[in-house]
């Protein structure tokens, strides 16, 4: 679904990020949502580097993405995700115990593996020079191995995570994929097929694409010479 400026959805993204961050960024979901689900919808970008002031009456954080739909404005991705599936009909049951499910994994996402991508970020990047980083390190990858042998027994080994494809999909595979990265899923190879799985559909690579692009498009200029 191409991006549309008379779109109804507008979504929020950083105009800007450092290549490490580069395909990572949270609006990601969002769009990926979108794009499953046949929803257009517009960007709004503001910087990364210098956030607006305003921007912290829609997201107390200054983070993204951010949505408004109509009337409707929503912070936090898990959120916008069962927003954007309830509009577009999709990728979340209506009741029973496919939607439990679907929901249990989209939480699980959020609070059983993502925190852990936030504080590997801060170990080996953000406080990679701190004293403390280094005596953190081994305990925390001690902590992330245990939850992934976990989620490795749980793997879908041809479909999805709750079933038929969903948010929780899309919330569990972009937290997974940092991970990924950093050679976490390479003994997992239930998780590694997963996130290839989810990643080859063409949804996410046009929603990735569509981020990318706009970084690209926003690219400081180094000075001459420099």
């Amino acid at each position: 679904m191409p991006i549309r400026p008379d779109a109804e959805i507008e979504i929020t993204a950083f105009d800007w990020v450092p290549s490490f961050a580069r395909g990572f960024v949270r609006d990601l979901r969002p769009r990926w949502a979108c794009e499953e689900l046949g929803l257009p919808y517009r960007e709004r970008l503001i910087s990364a580097m210098k956030r607006p002031e305003w921007y912290y009456d829609d997201q107390p954080w200054g983070q993204v993405p951010f949505l408004r739909d109509g009337e409707v404005c929503q912070f936090e991705s898990g959120a916008i995700l069962i927003h954007l599936a309830e509009k577009g009909g999709g990728l979340l049951p209506q009741s029973g115990q496919a939607r439990a499910s679907t929901l249990s994994w989209l939480f699980a996402a959020f609070n059983s593996i993502e925190p852990m991508v936030f504080e590997l970020n801060n170990v080996e990047t953000f406080s990679a020079k701190s004293d403390w980083a280094p005596l953190r390190r081994p305990s925390l990858l001690e902590t992330v191995a245990r939850r992934l042998d976990r989620l490795e027994a749980r793997a879908p080994q041809d479909g999805w995570i709750a079933g038929e494809f969903s948010i929780a999909d899309i919330a569990m595979v972009t937290a997974l994929r940092e991970l990924a990265g950093r050679g976490q899923l390479d003994d997992r190879p239930g998780l590694a097929a997963y996130v290839e799985r989810a990643t080859a559909r063409p949804a996410f690579q046009t929603a990735l694409k569509a981020q990318l692009d706009v970084f690209d498009a926003h690219a400081p200029v180094e000075p001459a010479g420099a």
